[in-house]
């Protein structure tokens, strides 16, 4: 069966602050949202969308990602590199497992399309 990815989020579900990712909040109160479209992020292929608000936070990629956004904008810092990039609707990514990077959410909420591989 095919799912359409919308070009707008769904309906999407509270998973609390950002920490209970295992992420480092450095600034702001960063809440995340998501709607799973297949799997679950532990599994070893998972696509949904996923959404912050505003704020300032750290992550280590635990799975390697492919994204798109469909909502707001986000500054993304590779901080082994140092290379830095902004992301508005219609961008996308990729990023390999263990990737650490610095997220600067610049709009009041930030929503992604992902496909995850363990």
């Amino acid at each position: 069966m095919l799912t359409r990815i919308k070009e707008t989020a769904p309906d999407m579900e509270s998973w609390g602050s950002i920490t209970n990712l295992g992420a480092e909040l450095l600034e702001g109160d960063v809440q995340c949202m998501g709607a799973m479209i297949h799997g679950a992020p532990t599994d070893p292929v998972a696509c949904a969308y996923f959404g912050v608000t505003k704020g300032r936070f750290r992550m280590t990629y635990p799975f390697s990602e492919h994204a798109i956004v469909v909502e707001g904008s986000v500054t993304l810092t590779d901080e082994e590199t140092g290379e830095s990039a902004t992301f508005t609707v219609g961008d996308g990514w990729f990023a390999p497992k263990g990737t650490r990077v610095l997220w600067e959410v610049t709009s009041e909420r930030f929503v992604k399309n992902y496909l995850s591989v363990a």
